[in-house]
């Protein structure tokens, strides 16, 4: 990577940060023909990013989908000087992300809209910048009063980052360049730079485009520089081709990543430089052997995230994703699905910077709207409240979609485009058209169908015509994609794959991804064996991962979900949001996520979980001892608990997750008996125990160490255990640190079957963004400085002020020892 003082200097010519000193109001109702500017001076002082909804309490009364949290109308301005060049330059403000129905002025001048709440957008500011000295005033109005127009937690405000990008009236715009790399061997690599450069100046400019390549370790390692001339009001697309000797690839488990500084000069003076990160690797897919990454065959292990981030909501600090992504990865994790929208371009980096992979998606909705409280099409409800992209798709989708894909089209780690999210769902008749609901027909998931390619072709000759056809849509969306960007397929995530063949939405694809329906793989590739058929959002189970190993084709899966996030809880009070496979809110680890490392980690791994035998699945058998599945159940992992606290005497199942091909397990010292993997069909062994308290030890040995796992049971709760990610934070206003509470009894042992409400105490340069205790069925605020804990743990998260110093962090009970922490801040 090159030095981060020299990129900081860089980028310093072109942007500035623009998150500080905002002011917010938050509005009763839809305000009409207001005078913008406002007088702002009673506005709540805030900066970003800012999501407005997090900081409410969870409410009852107001929408499951979107996490029982309240939208709203607000608006936020900015003051700000002009730029001391402002005449001979231009300046543009650059927003990440605002959700949603956002309008932007400057100075009371109108610049524009954008409805879609995930997709970047900027506006030239210049011709509207005062000259006399005074302040500027950018003035964006939010409209979510719309709260329930997703099926998923959205946030409201401008909940990602915004800066301020001032430049040469000639110079390369933002996104303006595209770095593809058409040759890739061991010894060298082409580079090939494609640079836009505006001129906006009154007359014809003559300029050298320089561009030099910087590798990971900071030395410049190839350069070329080129004379050119560009007339007035004119933009063009220039070409440079870089040879770089040996290159570093980008990988998962290296990912190196280059620079190329691009510099616009006249007279040998520097007038504007524009740095791209990208990362030298091959992709490849193949219908018969999979995917490969630099030559590689590689397997995509893949989950499902949606874009909140727990207590923070939308506004999601980097620090929180790194930590996200970090126990991700330690579990095997590879690849990430931007379900179902883009992602902030923080995230991205960090994908590119840790290397994962990322199917990069734009849209859940097209033509036809979702049902935002029962998924599906929308039959049952249709109210203002749920009005979503769909009422914005014909006009906005070509803008959206190309913004996003100039955004992230240089970044490695992107792999994938998706254009979209189970579209079949809002054209009901593809119901018809796959045969899987006629009456006939008791369930359609992961059926094989039961008509014919060609029985379903001519049901779809035989519906009527209607407004919309998804097969034009998506073939539109993908020569979109094909447009900006050839070097990466274009998927889509089909949930009835089967009509989606019949219909010809599947051939606008590069890669057809299944939405879970995994027994239709061998089906489809019989009678469509054309295309190249994979996973893209499954159940994280054994047989999602088995269809893989047994299938060349099939290289991915991504598991519903990674993490638990807000929505998707329709009447499910208090319930807030989706279980998730491997981490909860809090980024907690759940049992998924020892499962799955289990599978997809080379190193010895053992783990136990438990829970009483009655009211599972499971049931004893009367000759062997053995629990077993109850009728033709499939046995599947499940969240089990990390504890051995029950009833003396309760039976429980005991299930060891584990790489080792046998294990032994212990109670108090007593042998239990050996499972061998090789008679666990779903990788999972399990044993019937009568409780008793004291130590459960699970034991293998991997290469003549031990591999072990150990719970004990634990007493009443006496203390708290306080630690925190991070010793030190960066006084820059942005860094994090999770300070993590835990309940200990007199033995030191965790206390997981027991709660206390635990107040944080907080002194120093530091602000508190929010506590957590992880579970699902907290609706606690998020905005508190306490919390009764779940599981014996909680969680504050709190974020560096820009001042030297240090935080003091306690965290008390009644009837408990206390605990603290000092981080220093510099």
């Amino acid at each position: 990577m090159l030095a981060a003082s020299c990129l900081q200097a860089t980028n310093a010519m072109r942007e500035s940060d623009f998150n500080f000193d905002w002011k917010f109001k938050l509005l009763d109702g839809i305000p009409a023909n207001l005078e913008v500017p406002l007088d702002d001076a009673d506005w709540r002082d805030i900066r970003l990013p800012h999501d407005w909804s997090v900081e409410a309490s969870f409410d009852e009364n107001l929408e499951g989908c979107t996490g029982y949290l309240p939208g709203g109308v607000a608006w936020y301005q900015k003051h700000f000087p002009s730029p001391d060049d402002s005449e001979q330059s231009n300046t543009y403000i650059l927003f990440d992300g605002v959700y949603n129905n956002a309008k932007f002025w400057v100075n009371g001048k109108y610049l524009g809209e954008n409805p879609y709440g995930y997709s970047p957008v900027f506006f030239d500011l210049s011709e509207h910048l005062t000259t006399d000295g005074s302040d500027n005033i950018i003035s964006v109005y939010v409209d979510h009063s719309r709260y329930a127009d997703s099926r998923w937690y959205t946030g409201s405000g401008i909940y990602r980052n915004v800066k301020l990008v001032t430049v040469d009236k000639l110079h390369i715009p933002i996104w303006g360049t595209f770095v593809t790399t058409p040759e890739i061997g061991d010894d060298k690599a082409i580079v090939q730079l494609e640079t836009t450069v505006e001129n906006k100046r009154s007359k014809k400019s003559k300029f050298s485009l320089a561009t030099r390549i910087v590798a990971p370790c900071g030395k410049v390692v190839a350069e070329t520089n080129d004379e050119y001339d560009l007339g007035s009001g004119k933009d063009r697309v220039y070409t440079q081709s870089l040879v770089v000797k040996d290159p570093m690839k980008w990988d998962l488990d290296s990912p190196n990543m280059y620079q190329a500084v691009t510099t616009i000069s006249e007279r040998g003076n520097v007038i504007d430089e524009y740095v791209t990160s990208f990362g030298i690797r091959t992709i490849e897919f193949d219908k018969d052997t999979g995917f490969f990454l630099n030559g590689r065959n590689t397997y995509v292990k893949g989950v499902c995230i949606h874009h909140d981030g727990g207590l923070v909501g939308a506004a999601v600090p980097e620090g929180v994703w790194r930590r996200r992504l970090e126990i991700l990865k330690k579990a095997g994790v590879n690849a990430i699905r931007t379900s179902h929208n883009p992602f902030s371009a923080e995230f991205m980096d960090l994908c590119d910077e840790m290397g994962f992979l990322v199917q990069n998606e734009i849209f859940d909705e097209m033509d036809n709207p979702k049902d935002k409280r029962w998924n599906m099409n929308e039959e049952r409800s249709k109210d203002y409240i749920t009005r979503g992209y769909h009422e914005h798709f014909q006009e906005w989708a070509h803008s959206d979609l190309k913004r996003t894909m100039l955004r992230d089209r240089n970044h490695p780690s992107v792999f994938q485009w998706s254009i979209g999210n189970e579209i079949e769902w809002t054209y009901p008749h593809y119901k018809y058209i796959s045969g899987h609901w006629d009456p006939e027909v008791k369930n359609y998931w992961n059926r094989i169908p039961h008509l014919t390619p060609e029985e379903m072709e001519a049901r779809y000759a035989e519906t009527p015509e209607r407004e919309y056809v998804l097969t034009e849509t998506a073939q539109r969306l993908a020569n979109w994609v094909r447009e900006l960007d050839t070097t990466r397929p274009v998927t889509s995530n089909l949930i009835i794959p089967v009509a989606s063949h019949a219909t010809g939405y599947s051939d606008t694809l590069d890669i057809v991804g299944f939405s879970y329906q995994t027994n239709q793989y061998d089906w489809s590739k019989k009678n469509y064996p054309q295309m190249h058929h994979t996973g893209n959002e499954n159940t994280g189970s054994w047989h999602d991962w088995d269809a893989i190993v047994e299938d060349p084709m099939v290289f991915s899966m991504y598991m519903w979900t990674g993490i638990d996030y807000l929505g998707e809880a329709n009447e499910k009070w208090p319930q807030k949001g989706w279980d998730g496979d491997m981490l909860d809110f809090a980024a907690f680890k759940k049992q998924g996520w020892n499962y799955w490392k289990s599978v997809w980690v080379d190193e010895p791994h053992i783990s136990l979980g438990t829970l009483p035998v009655e009211g599972s699945e499971y049931k004893v058998d009367d000759l062997s001892g053995k629990p077993i599945l109850k009728g033709n159940k499939v046995p599947l992992w499940r969240n089990t608990n990390m504890h051995w606290n029950y009833k003396e005497g309760e039976m429980i199942l005991v299930e060891v997750c584990s790489n080792q091909p046998e294990v032994e397990l212990f109670l108090n010292g007593r042998s239990l008996g050996v499972r061998s993997l090789a008679h666990a069909p779903d990788r999972i062994l399990r044993w019937a125990v009568p409780f008793e308290a004291g130590t459960l030890h699970a034991k293998a040995v991997s290469k003549g160490q031990p591999v072990c796992a150990i719970i004990e049971t634990a007493s009443d709760p006496v203390s708290i255990r306080l630690t925190a990610d991070k010793s030190e934070l960066s006084a820059d206003g942005y860094d994090v640190a999770h300070v993590i509470a835990q309940l200990l009894d007199e033995d030191g042992n965790v206390v997981k079957t027991e709660d206390a409400r635990l107040t944080f105490e907080v002194d120093g340069e530091v602000t508190i963004l929010g506590v957590d205790n992880g579970s699902n069925r907290s609706v606690q605020d998020y905005q508190a400085n306490e919390l009764v804990t779940s599981q014996g743990r909680g969680m504050i998260l709190i974020q560096s002020k820009r001042t030297n110093g240090a935080a003091v962090v306690k965290a008390t009970a009644n009837g408990m020892n206390g605990s603290s922490v000092r981080i220093e801040i510099n």
